[in-house]
Formats: structure tokens, sequence, C-alpha cells
């Protein structure tokens, strides 16, 4: 059975306590112990303040979540929230999943790995930290597939006002009125719809307020 474990100090000393090899020599936590602690010491040079959560080291800015450590059976990573918005000049990073939209990770598998990119880390982490003070968020894959309609593309064109008054709201009410306008078959409909709403975009607000 999984225990709980309340410090980091007991995570790298005792294991993460997700499963029953909590506290034996056999936990994947103590294959990277080493790497573990010297990741923690360049994380701990930040302004990053260190807890524990979902029982493993996470690092966070004004209680934003920015990097976090975690071991594996195959490697130990520290991962990136919002590691989508950093550079990555070197092509250092790893997408955790194909499906992974925002978080990117280092994977290492011994000290020397680590060390090699030791300043690659400092200086993502510190860009990190800048992005999560900017308020800066990560797009989703929907939002970045929307698709500005014709009807809407020809009304922008003539009206600036009321273009940047769409793109000024947040992607959510940009994606509403977008399905709304697309949800006519006819292009005079459309035409139609966008006309009618038009100054509940020039005001700000969404289709649903």
């Amino acid at each position: 059975m999984a225990s709980k474990i309340i410090s980091i100090d007991q995570y790298l000393t005792e294991g993460c306590g997700r499963c029953k090899l909590f506290q034996t020599p056999q936990c994947k936590v103590h294959k990277w112990t080493s790497e573990l602690h010297y990741l923690r010491q360049i994380i701990l040079k930040s302004e990053l303040q260190e807890e524990l959560k979902w029982s493993m080291p996470c690092y966070s800015i004004n209680g934003k979540n920015v990097v976090m450590l975690c071991a594996f059976k195959e490697y130990v990573s520290l991962s990136f929230f919002k590691g989508a918005l950093l550079t990555d000049e070197k092509k250092l990073w790893i997408s955790p999943g194909e499906n992974s939209n925002s978080t990117r990770q280092f994977r290492f598998t011994n000290l020397t790995q680590i060390k090699k990119v030791e300043k690659f880390i400092t200086q993502y982490i510190k860009e990190a930290i800048a992005i999560e003070i900017s308020g800066k968020k990560v797009i989703s894959p929907s939002e970045k597939s929307m698709t500005i309609l014709p009807e809407l593309k020809q009304v922008f064109d003539q009206d600036k006002k009321l273009e940047s008054a769409f793109y000024a709201l947040t992607p959510g009410r940009q994606r509403g009125y977008l399905l709304y306008f697309s949800g006519a078959k006819q292009s005079s409909t459309r035409m139609s719809r966008i006309q009618k709403y038009s100054p509940k975009i020039l005001s700000g607000k969404g289709f649903h307020d």
C-alpha cells in the first residue's frame, strides 16, 4: 500500500511512497539519488519555492508550478510545466508524449549528462520564472486551430477596431463566437450573425455574457 510522505528530504531518503517499494532499496528514487540531489541544488539556487506535490519535488513562483523533479525506472526527469514557451535553440527538450502541449523535459541517466547542460538548465529556469511572472499561457491545440471565417475576415478588413476587439478577447470567448458564426450553412446568415454580435465584441463581452 502506498504511504504518504511529508517532505522532500523524506522523498530522497525513503522514496516517493506511491507504491509498495517505499522504504526499500528497490524504490526507483534510490536509483537516481546523486542525480536528484544535484538537480535539486541547481533549482534551489533560483528564487523558486520548494514544495512536495503529488509525492514529488515541485518548484513554484507565486504559487504557480514551474518545474518538477521525478524519478522513473529508466531516467530522472526535470519537467518544465510551460516548457513549450521557452526558447530551446540547442534542441535539448523532450516532449513527455505526443499529446503533451505544454510540458517539456530534460531526461538524465547520469551526473555527467546533467553537468554538461547545467548552464542551460539554469538559463531555462530563469526564463521559465520570467514567463510565469508575466502570466503568459500556453495556447491549446484547439485554440491554435481556430479558423477565421472568410466572412469575418472580410469584416475585419473593413473594421480594424472590431478586429482588435475580437483578438483582445480571451481564446475561449473567441472560440465561442467562431463556433456560432460557423454554425450557419449560408454565407449570408454567417454575415448576419457577425453584424448582430459586433457590438457585443466591441464591448469586450463573450457570446454567452
